[in-house]
Parts: C-alpha cells; sequence; structure tokens
C-alpha cells in the first residue's frame, strides 16, 4: 500500500511529496501552497481535457479501421483516401505561411549545428557524462573505436595505431582550417604573436578562425578555433604520453561534440511510480542546481563524477573569452497518454504523467534560471513533448506551459516546446503543429522507429506490411523526412530552433556512422542523434564539413520537396508471396529485439539497453525500436502472414537465445525454459495484443507489468 498525504484535492505519495517539499520548492521562489494549489488546478482542470484528446484519438483510429474494412480487396484509391481523412477531421487544411516568433533562444539551440545525445534521466552516471560532453576527443574517438576501419586493439597502447590517429587528426586540422603555405601535418611551432595564431610562422587562411589561447602565447598550452560555429581545442603538453612523441608537443586535438543533449523522462526511462519519478526529478534538479555527482567504481579506483566547469581563454584581443563546458539540456517530458499512481486526483484516479511532468520539472528548472551562468544563458527552459497527434495536442501541451508559468511565476514563453514528428498526425499537418506553438518552438524532429510504429497501427486493417528493411524503402520515408525539414524552414526555425533527424542505433559501428550519417547535417538538419559521447565527437565531423545554414538556405530557396500525398503512402508489402523461412526469420528479429529489451525493462527498470541482434550487431533499444517491432508481429498475425503458434515457437526459441546472450549478467533472470516469467508474458502481451493497444504504445503493458514485478519482489 502506497503511503499518501492529502494536499490541496491529490493523494501524493509520501516520496514525491517529501522530494517537492524538502528539496525542489526551497530556492525556486515557490511557496509551497501556490505549488500544490497549482499543480491540483491543472490535474483537475486539464485532465478531463487530456482525456478528451486520447477519446479523439480512438475514434479516429476506429474510424480508419472501418474504412480499410469496407474498402479491402479493391485496389487503394489514394484519392478517396485523402479526401476520407479530410472528411473526418484527420487531415486537416494547410493555413497561410508564417514564421515563429520564439524568442530567447539560446545559441546551442538556434545558431551552433551539432550532435545531440539522449539518455535516461534516471541514471545519474549517463545524465552527467552527456552533460559533460560537450568536448570530446578525437584522438581517443578514432583510438577506440572501429572509425578508421579497424577495432580498438586489446591490451597495451599501440605506437603504430597512434601515430595513425594523429596523422588523421591532421587530416581534419587541414580540411577545416588550412595554414597558408604549410601543412598542421608539418606543423613543429604553434605560438600566438600580435593577436595572430602563428603555425611555423604561417598564420591561418582563415585568421578569424582563432578564438583563444590558454597559457604563454609563445608557448601555448592549449589554443581554441572555431569552424561553422564549432569549437576545436589544440592542447599541447610534451609530458604527456602523446604529446613527447609528437614534433609541436601536440598532446590532443579535442572537438566541440554534444552541442545538447536531452534528458529523457520518457522513452529510455522505466518510471513508474512515486519512486521511479523522485529517481528522474532528483538527478533533473542535480543537473539545474549544477551540483549533481555520482561515485562509481572504475576498476580498482573510485571515482566522483560532477559536471564540468566553463572554460576561460585569452582571446586575440588580450580579453577574456569564455566557453561553456557543458551541453545545453533540454528535458523529455512523456506524452498526454500515460497516467501515473505517484498522485491521484481527488477521485483516486492516477492522474495524467505529462501534466505532473509539466509542473514539476518546470519548477526545478526555476533553479537554473535563478543563477547566472548555468544550463541557459538567455532564461528559458527547454522541454521536448513526444507523441502528440496533430495540432489540438500540439496546442493543448502550449496551453499546459502558459498555465504552469503562471503558477510558477515565470515570464511568458519561458518554456520552450520541442515537438517531436513521430506520429502520423502530426506529420500530415506539422505546419500547423507547429502554428498551434508558434511562439515556443525551438525544436522539431523526425524518428523512423516511432513514425513507423505509428504508421502500423494506424493502417493496420490496409493489408500486410512489407518487412522492415523494406519499409524504410518505401516513398513515404523520404517524403516524411524530407516535408519535416522543408516545412520547418517555411516556418521560419532556421536561426531560430532545431530541425533535428534520428539516432545511429549501432554505437559499435562508428566507421558506418561517419561514412552515412553525413547525411543528416546534408539534408538540412542542424542536429542530430547520436548513441554515445564518442559517437557526438565523431558526428561533430560532420558539421565542420558540411555549412548547415548555408544547405537549409539553398533548400529554402528551393521549395518543399515533399508534400502530403507521398507521406500519405501506405508501406503495405506490394509483394506478399515471402518464403517461410523469410517470415520466420523476419519474426525471429523483431522477437529477439522485443525480448532482448522487455527482459531488462521488466526485471531491472532499465529503460535503455545495448541488445544484440540475430546477427549479434549490438543495437540501441528503446521504446520506440520495440513499438515497431511489436507492431510489426501483431501486423502479420492479424492478416494470416505467420500464425500464432508459430510466433510463440519463435518467441521460446528467442528468449532462451537472449538468456545467453545475458549469461554474464548477474541480475539477469532466465525466461526458458519455464516461460512464465513476467517479463516474458509482458513480451508476448506486446506481440499478441498488440493490435488493440493505445497507437499501439507499449507503454500500458509495460508499466503494468513492471508494477507487477516490482510487487513481487
Amino acid at each position: 500500500m502506497v503511503a499518501r498525504i492529502e494536499v490541496a484535492g491529490l493523494q501524493v505519495a509520501e516520496e514525491l511529496h517529501a522530494f517537492v517539499e524538502t528539496q525542489a520548492l526551497p530556492g525556486s521562489g515557490v511557496e509551497a501552497q501556490a505549488f500544490w494549489d497549482g499543480l491540483s488546478k491543472l490535474i483537475h482542470d486539464f485532465g478531463p481535457r487530456n482525456r478528451a484528446l486520447l477519446e479523439k484519438r480512438e475514434d479516429l483510429q476506429a474510424k480508419i479501421d472501418a474504412w480499410h474494412i469496407a474498402n479491402r480487396g479493391t485496389a487503394h484509391d489514394h484519392e478517396a483516401y485523402k479526401a476520407f481523412l479530410t472528411e473526418i477531421g484527420y487531415l486537416l487544411p494547410e493555413g497561410d505561411s508564417f514564421e515563429i516568433d520564439t524568442a530567447n533562444v539560446d545559441p546551442e539551440i538556434a545558431t551552433v549545428p551539432g550532435p545531440q545525445l539522449v539518455v535516461p534521466i534516471t541514471n545519474a552516471r549517463y545524465a552527467l557524462n552527456a552533460a559533460n560532453a560537450r568536448w570530446g576527443s578525437l584522438y581517443d574517438g578514432f583510438y577506440g573505436t572501429d572509425a578508421m576501419g579497424s577495432p580498438a586493439p586489446k591490451g597495451g597502447y599501440d605506437i603504430g595505431r597512434g601515430a595513425r590517429v594523429v596523422a588523421r587528426a591532421r587530416v581534419f586540422l587541414d580540411e577545416a582550417f588550412p595554414v597558408e603555405g604549410t601543412s598542421h601535418a608539418d606543423a613543429r611551432r604553434y605560438h600566438i604573436q600580435g593577436g595572430a595564431l602563428l603555425i611555423d610562422d604561417q598564420p591561418l587562411a582563415q585568421p578569424e578562425k582563432f578564438v583563444g589561447y590558454r597559457g604563454h602565447p609563445k608557448a601555448p598550452d592549449a589554443i581554441v578555433l572555431k569552424n561553422n560555429n564549432l569549437h576545436v581545442e589544440l592542447v599541447f603538453d610534451r609530458t604527456h604520453a602523446i604529446g613527447a612523441r609528437d614534433q609541436a608537443g601536440l598532446a590532443d586535438v579535442r572537438l566541440e561534440s554534444a552541442i545538447s543533449a536531452i534528458m529523457d523522462c520518457e522513452d529510455s526511462v522505466a518510471c513508474v511510480d512515486a519512486e521511479d519519478k523522485v529517481q528522474a526529478y532528483s538527478n533533473w534538479l542535480g543537473l539545474m542546481r549544477g551540483d549533481l555527482q555520482e561515485t562509481f567504481q572504475k576498476g580498482d579506483a573510485t571515482v566522483t563524477r560532477a559536471l564540468n566547469p566553463d572554460v576561460v581563454y585569452t582571446g586575440p584581443d588580450g580579453g577574456e573569452v569564455t566557453l561553456k563546458g557543458r551541453a545545453l539540456l533540454l528535458v523529455r517530458n512523456v506524452g498526454h497518454l500515460m497516467t501515473n499512481p505517484a498522485i491521484l486526483d481527488r477521485d483516486g484516479n492516477e492522474v495524467y504523467e505529462g501534466l505532473m511532468d509539466a509542473m514539476i520539472t518546470a519548477l526545478i528548472a526555476k533553479h537554473d534560471l535563478a543563477q547566472a551562468g548555468g544550463n541557459s544563458v538567455t532564461g528559458s527552459m527547454y522541454v521536448v513533448k513526444p507523441k502528440m497527434h496533430g495540432p489540438e495536442e500540439v496546442s493543448f501541451a502550449d496551453e499546459t506551459f502558459t498555465f504552469v508559468e503562471g503558477v510558477l511565476g515565470m515570464a511568458a514563453n519561458t518554456v520552450k516546446l520541442g515537438i517531436m514528428d513521430e506520429e502520423r498526425r502530426t506529420s500530415v499537418n506539422l505546419k500547423e503543429c507547429i502554428r498551434a506553438a508558434k511562439s515556443r518552438v525551438a525544436f522539431i524532429n523526425t524518428g523512423f522507429l516511432d513514425r513507423t510504429g505509428d504508421e502500423i497501427h494506424t493502417s493496420m486493417e490496409a493489408g500486410p506490411f512489407s518487412r522492415k528493411d523494406f519499409i524504410k524503402r518505401k516513398a513515404w520515408i523520404s517524403g516524411y523526412e524530407n516535408q519535416n525539414v522543408d516545412i520547418g524552414l517555411e516556418c521560419g526555425l532556421s536561426g531560430k530552433a532545431q530541425i533535428g533527424k534520428g539516432m545511429w542505433a549501432m554505437p559499435d559501428m562508428m566507421a558506418a556512422m561517419i561514412e552515412q550519417k553525413i547525411e543528416h547535417p546534408k539534408s538540412g538538419a542542424n542536429c542530430a542523434w547520436v548513441p554515445s559521447p564518442t559517437a557526438a565527437t565523431l558526428h561533430a565531423l560532420h558539421y565542420h564539413k558540411v555549412d548547415v545554414f548555408a544547405v537549409q538556405a539553398k533548400l529554402k530557396a528551393g521549395g518543399r520537396r515533399a508534400f502530403v500525398d507521398t507521406v500519405l503512402d501506405i508501406p503495405a508489402a506490394s509483394y506478399r508471396k515471402w518464403g517461410r523461412e523469410q517470415i520466420i526469420r523476419e519474426v525471429e528479429n523483431n522477437a529477439q529485439g522485443i525480448l532482448g529489451y522487455v527482459v531488462r525493462w521488466i526485471d531491472q527498470g532499465v529503460g535503455c539497453s545495448k541488445v544484440p541482434d540475430i546477427n549479434n550487431v549490438g543495437l540501441m533499444e528503446d521504446r520506440a525500436t520495440c513499438r515497431i517491432s511489436a507492431q510489426h508481429i501483431a501486423n502479420w498475425l492479424h492478416h494470416d502472414v505467420v500464425s500464432e503458434a508459430d510466433v510463440r515457437a519463435v518467441m521460446e526459441k528467442m528468449a532462451a537465445v537472449v538468456d545467453g546472450q545475458n549469461a554474464g549478467d548477474p541480475l539477469y533472470q532466465a525466461m526458458a525454459p519455464s516461460f512464465d516469467s513476467i517479463a516474458y508474458k509482458a513480451a508476448c502481451d506486446l506481440v499478441f495484443a498488440g493490435r488493440v493497444q493505445p497507437s499501439g504504445y507499449t507503454e500500458p503493458v509495460l508499466h503494468a507489468r513492471r508494477l507487477e514485478r516490482k510487487a513481487a519482489s
């Protein structure tokens, strides 16, 4: 039984009440009674509206299902389908041109293109690593990954590999910061003279790229350069193992890497009750106050990690230049769907978690807004809002934060909004979604996985979908990706907000990432998600090669490349003569991802995992990847591509495989051979009841089964 405290008509779990009263409120400038009264009014006034929006989702889905069933057996009539979606209010008219007027946006959002991390806020160590990933070692990125074409060596330092790393880094320096009459590869001395950087007495081809230095001008300890608004630090130290071997004493090349980082309360965490929510909110509070620390064992040493300070240099004119030592932090609240037992309303119902997140994460952000030199230098807070369906739901989020700002004494539009374009009704109405929050929007992005999961669920009755790899090759996906950028540019986001692209999901495959992910800045995106600080450093190379704002200007001048008609193209399978081996292989791959993710979610409360796929390639799995895999199997089951008996046999087979892959984890609990664990049942629920899950989401099943697992512990 959860111990609760009644306040302002709410029944609040004791541990959450204590956190708010003793940690979040002190120093915020908000009185306790005003906070609780405001939260109660938010929950009781906005809760019924939230419920109505969810009912509208279900109503629209039922109508779409009925249309597909009524038209089954006939060739798909695109124009009739589009007219139907317009008639039921799913597809809305596109209004007149406009531009967002979001103000007080930090440079990391508006003018500095670069990588973006997404990390589970419940893990303090990961959160600190992400915040501190503003700067990363290019030497480490090349040496410790397969970025140069071969895996990192085991054992001691490989001098030959180290030499290749140094040479590769100098190639980058020559490309981004060329020197008149010489090369960084031949340089023996870097020094400052008359406010200018000289390399072997030669100036940079573009002297304005020199930003500052630390140490003595004749033999600086560090030099900072800037290209495409991104900084690079050259570190000199002849006592260092690397610097001692270098003719110029260059010990490292450090890149400005993760420009921003999303602290995630949603897809990458497993927060199902007050205990979990307090952990998430506590870490967010530590980040906003700047005092978050985490102590852990690393080998034989005890390490305490804290937030990095800003770094001060001497500028060309002799004045101080201060560069931020941390990524700009955004927080991802949950969407509109889920409730949470951490708080009950006056009728004893669980409150909508998104409303709770809005009020409490904003309260916590006031600690940052009250200090100089913290997270935001412009007095803003950044909330990424996921899984919204259409402009009405975006408007609801906008009104929610207007109310929150009033309760907490924030200026209007202090809270900036990130709109994740990951649901179909948002994609086809994106311009109107942006219009609904045009004074708050600071971020839009695409997310192939959730977007595909919603695509399958929305068109579940249209027929069996293609295999997952083939879904990516359909016309709708390129239309979706291009339209997001095009509409963002039309709405004036360039220079004011982020236009983002999705995650590189293979954290061990950095050579492939370097080859492929450059397409994101080339597409006009000024940020894109990466799975680790090292990946952020390597992805930063792409933003030195591509001037994103020049790309955006060219794209905007050329006009829109993609339109709603392409996005509405349903990626159902046109070729369905798959052999049994192909079908089972596809189901096995989906099942392995589901099981490998769900077992850690349910048993250990781990919301984001690196899960080996069927080919033993480690993939980053979160609820988005789980959603698409579960919906894909559910679709094939529904259309008799595969039988229930075959899927159950696959689930059991792959459960044993996942058990073997986790054999080295002392906390792991095997699913085979009994196949009766709560985790295994949860995975089966996602598949066999996948068709009836709201919008195909995994959260209702995962939350219920995780609460069951915690109660049984």
